[in-house]
């Protein structure tokens, strides 16, 4: 589930994967929580991730060979670190790319430029 107090979680479950390797390709390497965290922080609260959309993202975006994971022990608990591979790396500008272009595409299909600037 994606808890989103500002955007469908359609809109984030289009994008989730482009925001975790977007992410990791500027931060390195962090653990889910973190990831979580990150997200909520840079967006002031209109996105945050749930722990059940986050991890089955993560595994797949692992499974893909596009992240590499570490444990870390930490006293008795155990933190995986997840960072992107050479092939996540690609993967991530190729999605920014895509993304970017769509948000273009989407301005001039719905004309928005011309609405606000009407406002």
């Amino acid at each position: 589930m994606y808890l989103c107090t500002m955007y469908s979680s359609e809109l984030i479950k289009g994008t989730l994967k482009t925001i975790i390797l977007n992410l990791l390709k500027e931060q390195g390497r962090m653990y889910g929580y973190e990831i979580t965290q990150r997200v909520k922080e840079l967006t002031n609260s209109k996105i945050q991730i749930t722990e059940g959309a986050l991890y089955p993202t993560l595994h797949s975006l692992e499974k893909n060979g596009e992240l590499s994971t570490e444990k870390e022990y930490i006293g008795k608990r155990v933190r995986k670190y997840y960072t992107l591979t050479k092939q996540g790396h690609n993967t991530s500008k190729e999605r920014v790319n895509e993304f970017a272009d769509f948000v273009n595409t989407m301005r001039f299909l719905l004309n928005i430029e011309t609405k606000m600037n009407n406002v």
